[in-house]
């Protein structure tokens, strides 16, 4: 059996893939220049939310065609290019928004020249000369245009590059300036941040790992082998990030996108770095783990959520075209029959073939997986999208201590689930973001410690557009001092805390688990003698359980509060005593805050 783990062949894939493509066709205008996904329009409008429509569905197919070495039984090419040829003329009533009139348009000219590119024989060379002027005149407001200096300036290289490679307009220092800036996002260990924040999320994998292969080819490069060798590094982490049941790991902006975390997998496919076994079953699981719960949904949509629609999961601006960026997820079609990452047997994911513990630096992460239960968990120290001393109300899906596969964070309120907060005399939590990181390690006993400090502080997300991250709001009130350090083992995080400067209430939050779902517990030391837990919604689950323990008045300064964190099905909690760590499984290790 070439698929023991996931079952998906390449069959499935390309399945998946054709009823996406169809289910959109209804939603096309006449020449299929738009396509306007039913839903509430978002934040830019609908004439933007049409071309995203087309732009992200024209990455399916083009990836379909592609991989198919031109055969195309469902026309698509012939389909798209009618689009093309409306879109681009600028006195057709489907025209797109132009780059130069809305800076959305930037993203989706990326997709639109890199699709050119893929299938050029198919479609590039079979427009006729009027239409090909239209799409360079489209796609030449990018030269000399400014993009935000994060994984925007990609869109701006692949499109310049394409216009090269057709004797279109384009401005070699453009491309240079954008590869320069691009490579000022490079980190530890083959990561990449989105940006000069501590911005690690998905982009890192389906954007600033993606675009530079591509680019390359297009420019007709061999690929750096330093980029290849930061790439197979990446990938070595990003296998131990993927749940047994193929979750992605539950973090960052842009969750909408769902199975576009498969991208990274396939990048490394295609360029030839790892396991084609290990690339396949890492993909194939996490496009399985959303086709298997409503994604699409029963008229092969993709809507704004994760499993099911769940609006709140989006940015303010994204529209019911966005989750299509879904589609690079299905990269892997660009490849035939063939090549060996769909010939070769599935191998199993890290968290598979057992317990692991692993530090991932650039982010500031303990990774833990635990076979029992196949979740991958992380603590965090290291990303909060932003920068250390920021003084801002914190971005649910960055700064909170912990992500899983397992578990989503509450989306709204102050911080409660994976959280450490001084509550104030009206009981309001108070936040971390601009925190500053300790080291991030194994201990000898393979035991994984962490920490990071910060000054509580209290207030409000401020005005402007949602992007996923904190926002500067108005004057935050500020409190004590806090410290954290974590010691992880397996499925338990023991939580040291203590309070620098002036007292406070301390309350510790634990893992937001669906009720039913895996077990979620926080069995609080000396001090934190008070308990609870709080019922929230989630796109996991109507009733997402996160237990809680706090002190019952004001800590003591300088005095170091323990608790004991599980998700998963763990045994008696770790205890500490005499400055060490007594863990389930007989393990000691000394307490490692000195």
């Amino acid at each position: 059996m070439i698929s023991p783990y996931s079952g998906w062949t390449r069959e499935h894939w390309a399945g998946l893939a054709d009823r996406l493509l169809l289910s959109a066709r209804p939603f096309a205008s006449p020449s299929h220049a738009r396509i306007s996904f039913p839903g509430p329009p978002g934040g830019y409008g609908p004439d933007v939310d049409a071309l995203e429509g087309f732009a992200r569905t024209f990455l399916a197919a083009g990836f379909r065609v592609a991989g198919e070495g031109g055969r195309d039984p469902l026309g698509l090419m012939e389909w798209y290019a009618e689009g093309i040829a409306a879109g681009t003329d600028p006195h057709s009533p489907e025209r797109w928004v132009r780059l130069d009139e809305h800076g959305q348009a930037k993203v989706e000219a990326a997709s639109i020249a890199l699709v050119l590119h893929l299938t050029r024989p198919w479609l590039w060379d079979r427009l006729t000369p009027l239409v090909r002027e239209q799409v360079v005149d489209y796609l030449a407001p990018a030269i000399g245009s400014d993009y935000p200096p994060i994984n925007w300036v990609w869109f701006q290289i692949v499109v310049e590059q394409f216009l090269a490679s057709v004797g279109g307009p384009y401005a070699q220092e453009d491309i240079d300036a954008g590869l320069t800036l691009a490579a000022g996002f490079e980190r530890a260990d083959g990561w990449y941040a989105d940006g000069p924040e501590r911005a690690y999320d998905h982009y890192a994998g389906w954007a600033l790992h993606f675009y530079p292969l591509l680019w390359s080819e297009m420019a007709g490069v061999a690929p750096d082998p330093v980029y290849l060798s930061r790439l197979e590094r990446f990938l070595d982490d990003a296998v131990h990030l993927v749940g047994a049941d193929g979750s992605p790991l539950v973090q960052g902006r842009s969750l909408a996108y769902r199975f576009a975390a498969a991208t990274p997998f396939w990048v490394g496919a295609r360029a030839g770095v790892g396991s084609p076994g290990l690339l396949r079953r890492a993909a194939s699981g996490i496009v399985r783990h959303f086709a298997d719960r409503g994604a699409p949904d029963g008229d092969g949509l993709l809507t704004l959520g994760w499993h099911g629609p769940w609006r709140a999961i989006a940015q303010d601006y994204s529209g019911p075209g966005s989750p299509y960026w879904a589609a690079k997820g299905l990269f892997g079609l660009s490849l035939p029959a063939d090549h060996p990452v769909w010939t070769a047997v599935e191998e199993p994911l890290p968290v598979e073939t057992g317990d692991f513990g692993r530090v991932v630096r650039a982010p500031g992460w303990l990774v833990s997986g635990t076979r029992a239960d196949g979740i991958v968990r992380v603590v965090n120290h290291g990303t909060d999208h932003s920068h250390p001393g920021s003084d801002l109300a914190d971005a649910p899906l960055y700064a909170r201590l912990g992500y899983s596969t397992a578990t989503f964070p509450l989306l709204s309120g102050d911080p409660l689930d994976q959280s450490v907060v001084v509550l104030d005399g009206e009981g309001r939590a108070s936040h971390r973001t601009g925190f500053t990181s300790g080291p991030v390690r194994a201990l000898p006993s393979g035991t994984l410690a962490g920490s990071s400090r910060w000054r509580a502080h209290w207030g409000e997300q401020g005005p402007g557009p949602d992007h996923g991250y904190a926002r500067a709001g108005a004057e935050m009130r500020h409190g004590p001092e806090v410290e954290v350090v974590s010691a992880v083992r397996g499925a338990w995080e023991v939580r040291f805390v203590r309070l620098t400067g002036e007292p406070g209430r301390l309350r510790v939050g634990g893992w937001p688990s669906p009720e039913g779902d895996a077990v979620t517990r926080v069995v609080g030391g000396p001090g934190l003698t008070e308990s609870g837990t709080a019922v929230a919604a989630t796109p996991l689950g109507e009733r997402t359980l996160v237990p809680w323990c706090a002190t019952p008045g004001a800590a003591e300064p300088g005095r170091w509060y323990t608790a004991a964190l599980l998700l998963g099905h763990g045994d008696a909690a770790p205890s500490v005593e005499d400055g060490k760590i007594g863990w389930p499984d007989g393990t000691i290790d000394d307490v490692p805050t000195a």
